[in-house]
């Protein structure tokens, strides 16, 4: 399975259920995910059996996305592996930056007022690998 097809995968298993909604509302206290346009809650019992899967999708981007190397990169240049590889479309690399926030490796280090001012409105991101095992 290619990283999207498991991005994907991914994203769907750790949204809630209809059965894990009472009244169109979820169960549980979801982990929310403002993403760039698409907000969504997570249910927090599968983000955390994901998370070793989420920490690893988030390995093989540009030293540059990382607050160990560059400190961050747009999401511009997201789509991208470290080697060159197109491996997502926007969409996709939202649910990837939806589910590292999930887990506390992704954010924006730009609030979100101030995103209309980058390249594209677009955001830079920045995953921080120390929180790899938290």
């Amino acid at each position: 399975m290619n990283k999207a097809d498991e991005v994907h995968r991914i994203f769907t298993d750790c949204l809630f259920r209809d059965e894990e909604l009472v009244g169109g509302k979820p169960n549980v206290a979801p982990v929310v995910a403002p993403g760039l346009i698409h907000p969504v809650g997570f249910h927090p019992d599968r983000v955390a059996a994901h998370r070793n899967d989420i920490a690893e999708l988030l390995e093989g981007f540009s030293n540059e996305f990382y607050a160990d190397g560059g400190g961050g990169m747009s999401f511009l240049n997201f789509c991208l592996l470290a080697d060159g590889t197109h491996w997502a479309e926007h969409i996709t690399m939202e649910q990837l930056c939806q589910l590292g926030e999930a887990i506390g490796m992704v954010s924006y280090p730009m609030p979100r007022e101030f995103w209309d001012a980058l390249p594209g409105g677009m955001p830079y991101i920045v995953i921080d690998r120390s929180k790899k095992a938290a």
